[in-house]
Parts: C-alpha cells; structure tokens; sequence
C-alpha cells in the first residue's frame, strides 16, 4: 500500500475547541486548552505517524478581524496554515448561532481551493432535531468535501475524521522523521504557564498576558525554571499575584506540577510579574514570545 503524508489546518473562530481537537487526535497534549477565546497565539504542529499515512497537524489562532499588532500576527499564522495545507479542517460550535464572525471567516476560505471539511463540534450538546438544517445551512454557504458532526472532547467520530483524513490526503513517502512536539521548549513551558493563569484569572486578564521563559536548566535530578509573566495594566498585577500571593502560587503549584508530570522529574519553577503597558503593540515583546527556544 502507497503511504499517504500531508498538511492538515485545524481552523475556525476563537474558542470552538480547535486545541482539544488536535489534543485527542494526537493522543497527547500539544496544546494548552482554557475556555476563553484566543488561547492559541501562534502555529502549533504536530505529527502523527500511522501505518498508512503521516499526517501533520496545524492548530492556528482563532479567525478573528485584528486589533493590535499581537492579533495580526495571529491572523499571519492562520494564513500560514491555510498555505501549507493539504486538507482543511473547518471547526464550528454548533451550539453557537451563526454570526459574522462565521461570515468572516467563510470570506476566508471561499478563495481557497482545496480539500475542505466541516466539523459540527459538540454535537453532543445539541437536540438531533437541529443537526441537519445546520448541516444544510452551512453547506450552501461553501462546498465541503465531507461534512462530519464531532466531539472534540468526548472523541466522537474521530476515528471517521481521521479515516476521511487520510482517504483525501496525497500520496508521497515520509518526510518527517520526528513527532510529536514541534514548539521549542521554551515556548511549550510558557504556554503550560499560561494555560494555568487563563483558568484561574478575571476574564479581562488572559487578553492582556503573556509568559516569557527567561532561564531553562534541565539538570541530572531536577529542572529550573524561572518565567517572566506580563501584563498590560497595572490593575492587573495584583490580580495575577493575589491576596498575599495566594494566586501567583496557585499558578506556579499546578503549573509544576503538569511539568514534572511531563518530564518526568522534580521542576523547581520561579514566576514573576511585570506590567508592560501596551506590549500587545511592541514587536521586541511579540518576537521574544514567538521566538522562545
């Protein structure tokens, strides 16, 4: 049998559950999941190798119009995805009404010519009566390839999704020898950071912050760690900190922990905070967040 390889983009507006898709397709955390829109800032790959295919995964920002520098950035990866790929993934919460974020985002891919599919996610959540008029009403808006209602988090028909996955996928010889991870650890240490700040701060906060890893030392018996977080305001400093520091504890605790749990050693991690007004506009901070190694 030929081995199938290509590029598949996860795509859709903030917060339809994109992360949690790639997560369970590749059977392991790749990238960090919160409730709140924007999570994901920048491209995340990943690698998935079967017996008859290889598939590279891209998770992309949310589709959304930008505001600061920060988001377009965003809106470049998204881009970037959409180039490379082979196959699109286009991902909608069901349980939303369509709005202009949708229209936004259809503008999108209604110039793109390539293999589209359309994922329903929390199909779980919705009256089955609903189903097919969504189903119906999408499909006059853009042809897909396939149109398949999911769960992302309870792993409902994933294993179909992958199937038509590789089914579209061109056949070519394997050209990637690594997988899984593919951020720098760095990167992949600030986002677990992150991801405990936008579970446990005030829904203005997680907009407005971001987690720089300043040192990385993977020692024989332990590893050390010490991450800059910033903010945009200075209101937002005691947020992040807490009551006697109670919050910025909380942070670090269950961020150790995940990270001891994943490298498999003691981590000795050190969290500060800094309020750098505007930093969502400065490109010195935006490069140093993407460019962390």
């Amino acid at each position: 049998m030929a081995r199938k390889f290509g590029f598949v983009s996860i795509v859709g507006r903030p917060n339809v559950g994109k992360s949690t898709l790639l997560n369970n397709l590749i059977g392991s955390k790749m990238a960090i999941v919160s409730p709140k829109p924007q999570t994901t800032r920048v491209q995340i790959m990943a690698v998935k190798n079967l017996d008859e295919a290889q598939i590279v995964f891209l998770d992309s920002p949310g589709i959304h119009k930008p505001l600061h520098k920060m988001n377009e950035r965003m809106m470049k990866h998204v881009f970037s995805s959409l180039e490379l790929a082979d196959i699109i993934l286009l991902m909608v919460d069901s349980t939303q009404r369509f709005g202009k974020g949708d229209e936004y985002t259809i503008s999108i891919l209604e110039k793109i010519e390539k293999v589209r599919f359309l994922l329903l996610n929390k199909v779980d959540l919705i009256k089955k009566e609903l189903l097919l008029p969504m189903i119906d009403h999408w499909r006059k808006l853009l042809p897909f390839n396939e149109i398949i209602p999911i769960s992302a988090l309870k792993g409902t028909n994933l294993d179909t999704l992958e199937s038509l996955i590789i089914k579209y996928l061109p056949e070519s010889e394997k050209i990637i020898e690594e997988t899984g991870l593919k951020q720098p650890t760095k990167f992949f240490l600030s986002e677990i950071i992150r991801e405990k700040i936008l579970h446990y701060t005030e829904d203005e906060v997680p907009y407005s912050v971001a987690v720089i890893v300043d040192n990385f030392e993977d020692k024989k018996d332990i590893i050390h760690i010490s991450a800059t977080i910033i903010v945009d305001k200075e209101s937002h400093k005691p947020i992040i900190i807490g009551k006697g520091g109670e919050m910025l504890k909380k942070i670090g605790t269950l961020a150790r922990k995940e990270l001891e749990f994943i490298f498999g050693k003691k981590v000795f991690l050190e969290l500060w905070v800094k309020v750098e007004k505007g930093w969502r506009d400065q490109d010195e901070i935006l490069d140093r967040i993407e460019t962390q190694e």
